[in-house]
């Protein structure tokens, strides 16, 4: 039995300093357009997806989410900041997006995979490693409203998209600044 734990401890040791090396050694190429190697990628996919869930699990889901006003302000907020990198409904992914890796997912189809909580938390601390944004400077507000739009994404046709984006500009947009929910009639399109 102690040659087997030896042979384990010894075993462990030898693959952490092969780890070592290899990042130390510079063996591993970090370029964006070079793919993860399918380990890594799994080692961040799980990640991601244990630490979005574990962080989001006590957060409470504001009512009105629904909210046609709610809904403008999220289409809005996505239309300014997310559409670029994710797309919209006849809107395709930008040129920014095509040099990300990894890519940045379809949010119709993420919205399904994620439920408001856990939007919420993603959108407002965004993910490190994937070019995702932290949005903590928007309100709450703010942030809620782009999750009820999310939620409402996969629904959507690019008609609809493009009715809701022309209603929010009629609106003059609904930027919040700040997470203490203080309005601003300006929208900010500069981040």
């Amino acid at each position: 039995m102690r040659t087997v734990i030896t042979s384990i401890i010894i075993a462990s040791f030898l693959v952490l300093l092969g780890g070592f090396a290899t990042i130390y050694a510079g063996f591993y190429n970090v370029a964006a357009n070079d793919p993860h190697w399918p380990v890594t990628r799994w080692v961040f996919e799980t990640a991601r997806v244990r630490s979005i869930k574990a962080h989001a699990a006590g957060i409470e889901v504001p009512p009105g989410l629904n909210d046609p006003t709610n809904i403008l302000i999220g289409v809005e907020h996505y239309a300014a900041h997310c559409a670029v990198c994710h797309g919209a409904p006849g809107v395709p992914k930008g040129d920014i997006a095509r040099g990300l890796n990894p890519s940045p997912p379809d949010l119709a189809k993420a919205a399904q995979l994620y439920n408001p909580a856990e939007l919420f938390w993603t959108v407002k601390h965004g993910i490190k490693m994937t070019g995702m944004p932290a949005w903590d400077d928007h309100s709450d507000e703010e942030l809620w409203a782009t999750v009820g739009f999310l939620e409402k994404l996969p629904g959507v046709s690019e008609q609809d998209y493009a009715k809701l984006v022309m209603a929010s500009m009629a609106n003059g947009g609904h930027r919040h600044n700040g997470s203490d929910g203080n309005d601003t009639a300006q929208p900010d399109h500069t981040r």
